[in-house]
């Protein structure tokens, strides 16, 4: 198990659903955390509110620098034990959809390359520069020094129509967790994947109630019957920190939901 007593953690999108709901639990475990997140107003209430150190540090995803001050703040928190990556992104440049649309026409590769810089190659930077951040840890009595948690997607394993680009991001996601496992054992470093299925999270929110996006999207999952809980996600990403033989795994948290075209 990584003790996260005195130690600091990084959770990207710190200030969304699986993020907020995640930091909420690191911090529970003794983390100081730090929430990063362009939602100053959210990031900042969520700090006061877990405390323990929390602090909100404000982080565009797609600028490596502002990725490095992250990790520095959490470093001068104390030993960055912990990375777990939910953040979004921007959206794309245009509206996206099936790679030919019905006016005959194809998906561009701006969206495709923004929907890959956002959902993958960003987590990327985070994960190198967490990992070699982590890598100057002292080793625990375990001999870990850290673990990592993105956050890949079902639709990395089966997407539906008009998802090409957000599936080829998400399968990279689980397509480098083994290899970056594998990368980071001699440092004693664990690198695991989240896939979640249909979660009520704030992206739904902002279009519907939760009462509308229960009817809709909840009937989708065999059981149970209704959208996940971001803090069913978090449990998750709890459990895979204290858990030191949870690696190089992606885990699907969807109530045995399978996408179909």
């Amino acid at each position: 198990m990584v003790d996260m007593t005195n130690a600091s953690a990084i959770v990207t999108g710190g200030a969304g659903g699986f993020g907020g709901a995640t930091a909420r639990r690191l911090a529970r475990l003794g983390a100081k955390v730090v929430i990063a997140d362009v939602a100053d107003e959210r990031g900042q209430a969520l700090a006061e509110e877990i405390g323990n150190g929390a602090v909100y540090v404000h982080t565009d995803i797609m600028d490596n620098a502002s990725i490095a001050n992250c990790v520095a703040t959490a470093v001068g928190l104390g030993p960055l034990r912990a990375a777990v990556i939910t953040h979004g992104g921007p959206p794309p440049p245009d509206r996206g959809g099936r790679m030919i649309g019905k006016d005959g026409s194809r998906l561009s590769y701006a969206n495709f390359s923004h929907m890959v810089n956002v959902f993958l190659n960003s987590a990327f930077e985070v994960t190198a520069q967490a990992a070699e951040a982590m890598a100057k840890n002292e080793p625990v009595a375990s001999g870990q020094r850290g673990v990592l948690i993105n956050t890949a997607s079902i639709a990395g394993y089966e997407g539906l129509p008009g998802q090409v680009p957000y599936s080829a991001a998400k399968g990279g996601i689980i397509g480098m967790t083994l290899t970056l496992a594998r990368d980071l054992a001699p440092l004693g470093i664990r690198a695991m994947a989240i896939a979640p299925g249909t979660f009520l999270t704030l992206a739904y929110s902002r279009s519907m109630t939760d009462e509308e996006a229960q009817a809709k999207f909840g009937t989708t999952v065999p059981n149970p019957k209704r959208m996940g809980d971001p803090d069913e996600y978090a449990t998750l990403a709890q459990q895979i920190v204290e858990n030191d033989f949870l690696n190089g795994t992606t885990i699907r948290i969807d109530g045995a939901q399978r996408f179909h075209a």
